[in-house]
Parts: structure tokens; C-alpha cells; sequence
């Protein structure tokens, strides 16, 4: 039993800790990539009133779908364009993915295996990064975990509120990223009715239920990309017109990106792509999931063990594998079924001890070369100076000690040191590198630097740049430098970059007011940055010019 060797009051505080580290990535600025540029689509709604339309830096925006820009744009109207703000609706379906996935495992196993499975997916370092370089994976792994949850559910008991509760989590999944929120929730019910040998599930009545509730459910999206592409098929999107949105966001979107089309096919030809980064996204549990996927498909053909687990992690992992574009994130959505087969093999180890104890001492190397790592991050590459910060992390050492004594059994110290890596790493990263790293993103500190001192709407991006931060922090639309604003009876100022310093000299335009920061790619980290005695060769700078 999970009691016996995870107390309830020391796994309500291991979940208290991540906690912490949760919340402190709250008020980590947005990156300069997807974070910051889905902000500015949100942006767009929040100033505009137009939640039709997805709308990127003036141009339509056809990949992906409304969920998470209405959510982000709702959440500005409650607490303002902040961080905070934009991140918050993130956490809150994290928390509701942690309970679908509690559920799934409660479904599948027992009450154990489903609070285990959530300790471990709450902890998993990609699915904490999930709310802290807030994308769609966040809303999409929960959605996919409830829809899953409610599918198992429903193939057991054929109760109609889980066939409309299927239709909803799907429907959620859809409308965050696509069919490939539908794909593997579908997936795993597949796997679970063969498995179960439960073949009425796929002419039940009620199936027709769940197809016709998905349908009103993603309904508002359709008829938004019908407004915005097929009423208009004189847009010209990617280099072409005529584009159907509703046959988009239906069929094409899906297939382009496993083919690499419009995507630049990154990864394409890496095939230990999967292998190798889900051994970091789904850390400290990663190795222990290889492990138990071994062992479930060992087990397939006695049944011994449910098959949807198993089936899911296989077929996705073959998908992302031969898809033609890959990004490390797109691994999320198999951690609710990860954490529940992860956690059902951990049970049983109890009763295999000699397997248990080379598991144990696996999960021990693992967690010391990840913090040995993360201190190499925080007290060399990035020293912390906060006196708050230090206090803080010894605390959080002690406690962690205070809990591993407490724990008697070498399952306990196993889980509770697993989890305790991740709190202390993820504290320190969002506490103290993640804040220090985004110094160096010159969009969002200049932005806050000059907030009382230039009126943004005075403000123009020279035609090259691309700053999607300075956007967001700023709190306007972007709006391109031409020389036809110097006609306007107000102030200009203008955001470039060295290289275009320059070329704003070559028009003779006067400098009359500057302000600068120094501006590196943290997407695109490198040794030379990371070594803090060669970082300053690696930099550059914006510059917020007034020219008028």
C-alpha cells in the first residue's frame, strides 16, 4: 500500500514543495519565442475586443487554435498584462490535469497508483517548464489526461456523463493544439477495449453522443476560422490564398506538421530524438519509465497489466520518431499515461526487492547528477546574490532532510528524494537563473526600464526586428517604423538592434534621446554565454531610439 511507505502528511508536503517552485514561475518573464509571441496574439484580443480573429503582428495567424489565447486574453481583463496573468490559467489546468491524472491511474489500478502517477507528473521537470515557458502544452496535457480519464470511465461503465465528460476533455484537447489532442486520448481508449475485450464499446449508442458533444464543444473554433479563412479566401496566408480554415484546423494542420511542411523540419532525421529527450523532459522518472515500458510490453500478451498505458507511450513514441518535425515540448502529451505506468511498476517493486534496490540506487545516480548540474547553473554560471534566495533554499535542504529521516522504507526515501530533487532544482531555476537569464533579454527590460519615461504608442519596431517581449511588456500592438510616422505631430521613438542602428544612421535620422540594453538569444543558449567570463563577447543590443 502507497501509505506504507509514503505517508499522507509528507506526500501532501512533497506536493506543497513543488508547489512553491511552481509559483515562483509564475513571475518569470516570457521568453522571447513562443511564450511571449502567443502573449502578444492574446494581447491582440485584449485590446482589440476581436476574439474572432487570431491576429499576429498584423497578419493572420492559421497553426494553431483559440483556447489558449481566450484564456490568456480573459485572464489580462482580471489581473492586467502581466506575467502573472498570462501564465495563470496554465497553472490552474495543471492542477486539473494532476487530479485527471490521479483519476486515470485510480481508474486503471487502484487509489495509490493514481496519487503516485500525480506526485510523478507534477514533479517531471518538462511538465514544470510547461508553466514557466508557457505555451500550449500545459493546457493540453491536462486536457488530454481528463479526456482520457473520462474515455476509461466510460468503457467501463458506459455512464452517460463520462461519454459527455469525453466529449469535453476531447473537445478541450482540440481546441488548444488540433487533432493531435483527439489522437492520443483515442489512442489509449483503442488500447484499453481491446485490452478489456469490451468490443460493444465501439458500436455503443453512446459513442455517437460522445462524436456529436465533441463536435458542439469545438464548435466556436470552427466557426471562428470559418469567419476569419472561409469567408475570406482572398487572404493571402504562407504565400497563398484560397485556405479553408475550417478544413485546416479539421485535417491539414495535423499532417503538416508530421510531414515538416511550413515547419522547416527540425529534428526530422534525428531519430533517437524521442529516446534522448525524454530522458530529460520526463526526469527524475524517466529511466524508471523506460523500465516499466519494457516491462508492460512484456507483459502484453498475458494481460497482466492494462494495455493503455503501454499502447500510448508506443504510438506516440513512433509518431513523434518519424514525424518531420519535432520540438522537445510536443512530448508532454504522454506524461499522464507515462506517470500511470511508471507509478503502477514503482507498487510493485515492493514486492521484488533485489529489482526495487537496483531501481533505487538508478533513481539515486539520477538525482545527484541533476543537482550537481543545477549547481554548476546557480553557483557558477549564474551565481545567486539573493540573500532571500539563499535563506530560502537552506530551508528547503533541511526540510528535505527532515522528510527523507521521516521516511523508513527504501521505496519512501526513493520517491521522496525524486521529488525533492525536482523542488530544489525547479525553486532554484525559478528563483534565481530563470530571473537572471532574462536580464539578458534586452525586449522585456527595456520595456520595464522605460515604462514611465516613453509612451508606447509613440513607439515603432524597425522593420527587421523581431521582439515579441518588448511587445508584450510594453502593452501595444506592434507597429512597424516607416518614414511616413515622422509626419505625425507627436514623438517618435524607434526599437533597433546594432545592425540597424546603423541603418537608422544611414537616413541622417537624429538621435536625440537613447536608451540601451544588452540582448542575447537565451533561446539558443550557448557555452560561450553560459561561461560568465566569456559572456559579454556574446552579446548585443537594443537600442530605443527618439529620433523626433
Amino acid at each position: 500500500m502507497l501509505n506504507y511507505f509514503l505517508p499522507k502528511n509528507i506526500y501532501w508536503l512533497l506536493f506543497a514543495l513543488l508547489g512553491i517552485a511552481y509559483v515562483a514561475g509564475l513571475f518569470v518573464p516570457l521568453l522571447d519565442n513562443d511564450s511571449a509571441h502567443h502573449g502578444n496574439i492574446a494581447l491582440h484580443m485584449y485590446l482589440t475586443g476581436d476574439y474572432v480573429q487570431l491576429i499576429d503582428e498584423g497578419k493572420d495567424y492559421l497553426d494553431k487554435p483559440h483556447l489558449h489565447f481566450w484564456l490568456a486574453a480573459l485572464s489580462y481583463h482580471v489581473f492586467g498584462v502581466t506575467t502573472f496573468a498570462y501564465k495563470f490559467p496554465s497553472l490552474v489546468f495543471t492542477i486539473f490535469g494532476l487530479y485527471s491524472t490521479y483519476r486515470l491511474g485510480k481508474s486503471l489500478y487502484s487509489n495509490e497508483v493514481g496519487k503516485l502517477a500525480a506526485l510523478m507528473l507534477a514533479s517531471a521537470f518538462a511538465f514544470i517548464l510547461a508553466n514557466n515557458d508557457v505555451r500550449m502544452e500545459a493546457i493540453l496535457t491536462a486536457s488530454i489526461a481528463f479526456a482520457t480519464w473520462q474515455l476509461v470511465d466510460w468503457v467501463k461503465r458506459k455512464w452517460f456523463i463520462n461519454a459527455l465528460g469525453a466529449g469535453l476533455g476531447l473537445a478541450l484537447a482540440f481546441c488548444t493544439k488540433g487533432l493531435i489532442g483527439v489522437f492520443v486520448p483515442a489512442t489509449g481508449a483503442f488500447f484499453y477495449i481491446v485490452y478489456k475485450k469490451n468490443w460493444t464499446a465501439f458500436y455503443h449508442w453512446q459513442l455517437f453522443l460522445i462524436v456529436v458533444s465533441f463536435f458542439i464543444f469545438i464548435s466556436p473554433v470552427l466557426y471562428c476560422y470559418y469567419l476569419q479563412y472561409d469567408l475570406h479566401p482572398e487572404k493571402m496566408v504562407r504565400g497563398k490564398t484560397g485556405w479553408s480554415g475550417v478544413k485546416f484546423i479539421l485535417w491539414q494542420q495535423t499532417f503538416e506538421r508530421y510531414e515538416g511542411k511550413n515547419f522547416g523540419g527540425a529534428g526530422n532525421k534525428d531519430y533517437f530524438f524521442f529516446f534522448h529527450s525524454f530522458l530529460w523532459a520526463f526526469a527524475p522518472w524517466s529511466v524508471v519509465a523506460y523500465i516499466a515500458f519494457i516491462n508492460g510490453l512484456k507483459n502484453l500478451l498475458s494481460r497482466k497489466n492494462e494495455w493503455l498505458t503501454a499502447g500510448t507511450f508506443l504510438i506516440m513514441a513512433a509518431v513523434i520518431t518519424f514525424s518531420g518535425f519535432k520540438l522537445p515540448h510536443y512530448i508532454n502529451i504522454i506524461f499522464p499515461s507515462a506517470a500511470v505506468m511508471t507509478s503502477a511498476y514503482v507498487i510493485e517493486l515492493v514486492k521484488k526487492p533485489t529489482t526495487l534496490r537496483r531501481v533505487h540506487v538508478t533513481q539515486l545516480v539520477v538525482c545527484i547528477l541533476c543537482i550537481l548540474v543545477a549547481l554548476v547553473i546557480n553557483l557558477w554560471a549564474f551565481p545567486i546574490k539573493n540573500w532571500l534566495v539563499i535563506f530560502a533554499a537552506l530551508a528547503l535542504i533541511a526540510v528535505s532532510v527532515a522528510i527523507l529521516r521521516a521516511l523508513k522504507t527504501r521505496v519512501g526515501k526513493m520517491l521522496g528524494l525524486s521529488v525533492l530533487t525536482t523542488a530544489f532544482i525547479f525553486f532554484l531555476l525559478n528563483t534565481n537563473f530563470y530571473m537572471q537569464l532574462l536580464s539578458y533579454q534586452a525586449g522585456n527590460e527595456l520595456a520595464l526600464k522605460t515604462r514611465a519615461k516613453v509612451d508606447p504608442k509613440t513607439v515603432y519596431l524597425w522593420p527587421s526586428l523581431y521582439n515579441p517581449s518588448f511587445q508584450f511588456y510594453s502593452k501595444e500592438l506592434k507597429k512597424v517604423y516607416n518614414d511616413s510616422v515622422l509626419q505625425q505631430n507627436q514623438p517618435v521613438w524607434i526599437v533597433t538592434d546594432r545592425h540597424s542602428l546603423r541603418q537608422l544612421k544611414e537616413k541622417n535620422l537624429p538621435i536625440l534621446q537613447q536608451y540601451s540594453h544588452h540582448d542575447y538569444n537565451i533561446g539558443t543558449m550557448s557555452l560561450p554565454f553560459i561561461n560568465p567570463a566569456t559572456r559579454v563577447q556574446t552579446l548585443d543590443t537594443i537600442f530605443l531610439t527618439r529620433v523626433k
